[in-house]
């Protein structure tokens, strides 16, 4: 294998990564699918005519895509812009730097807590978890409260009567950061007709990003969750406590010791 196999090999991948995560973040955003397909497009136009031209080495042609590619790079800039914002604003709160940081949570302790006593009193909530994708742009729909995680605040919101009782609640990492979001509404008509707004507005997010939903229902006080695009009705704690741990990659044994560190501390 030459040289030049190897350095075409090598902007080869390259230019694979740099699709992969393109397209990975195009899948966590709402952007049209019309604006999707065309990012996707120029970029597979860009790694074709790149590849193209170092194979057959057509320096007329490079010049002039040289010029191109620069016009679409800075068009595709231009028009995620409002999600490049967000990507980078987000970044900082990654769960990779959490894991580093090895930031020890008491979010499930907390959560568990305030959905026992909603449940208990039927009280209906609608709760959104933050992961790896941002909810940011459904935390601008709400009032922003950017307050730390806290069991009686949860309540207190959802209380009926109260001003932010309707609408979702989005969390991220250890704080509340919105209250009364709007949420997309799930279209699928496999869902239980029974079930209400705020259930099929956990599907609905669930179906466009990676977080997860928890619902009281205000006529049953069952809990459910959703996460991927399935909704799973009817939980215990117990069961809830499972989805969460796995929602955030908490080991059992962690999520143990959270609980018992946070018995005695204050809500």
């Amino acid at each position: 294998m030459n040289q030049d196999t190897i350095k075409m090999l090598v902007e080869i991948a390259v230019f694979a990564v740099g699709i992969y995560a393109a397209m990975r973040f195009l899948r966590t955003t709402r952007g049209s699918g019309v604006v999707r397909g065309l990012a996707i497009i120029l970029l597979g136009l860009i790694v074709s005519f790149t590849v193209l031209i170092n194979l057959l080495d057509l320096e007329r042609l490079d010049i002039v895509f040289q010029s191109l590619r620069n016009i679409a790079v800075l068009g595709l800039i231009v028009v995620f812009q409002p999600e490049i914002r967000r990507a980078i604003v987000h970044l900082g709160e990654s769960p990779i730097f959490a894991k580093l940081l090895r930031t020890e949570t008491r979010k499930i302790h907390r959560l568990l807590r305030s959905v026992a006593r909603l449940s208990k009193e039927r009280i209906g909530a609608l709760i959104a978890i933050e992961r790896e994708g941002s909810l940011a742009e459904y935390a601008d729909s709400g009032i922003h409260i950017d307050a730390e995680l806290n069991s009686f605040l949860i309540e207190s919101i959802f209380f009926p009567g109260t001003a932010l009782h309707d609408g979702a609640m989005i969390i991220r990492g250890e704080r509340i950061v919105a209250a009364s979001c709007l949420l997309p509404l799930s279209q699928s008509q496999e869902l239980d007709k029974r079930l209400g707004t705020r259930h099929r507005a956990a599907l609905g997010l669930s179906e466009e990003t990676d977080a997860l939903a928890i619902v009281v229902s205000e006529e049953t006080g069952k809990i459910s969750t959703a996460m991927a695009g399935k909704l799973n009705y009817g939980l215990t704690m117990e069961q809830l406590e499972r989805a969460i741990e796995t929602a955030l990659g908490i080991k059992k044994e962690r999520g143990l010791r959270a609980r018992k560190e946070a018995d005695g501390e204050p809500a």
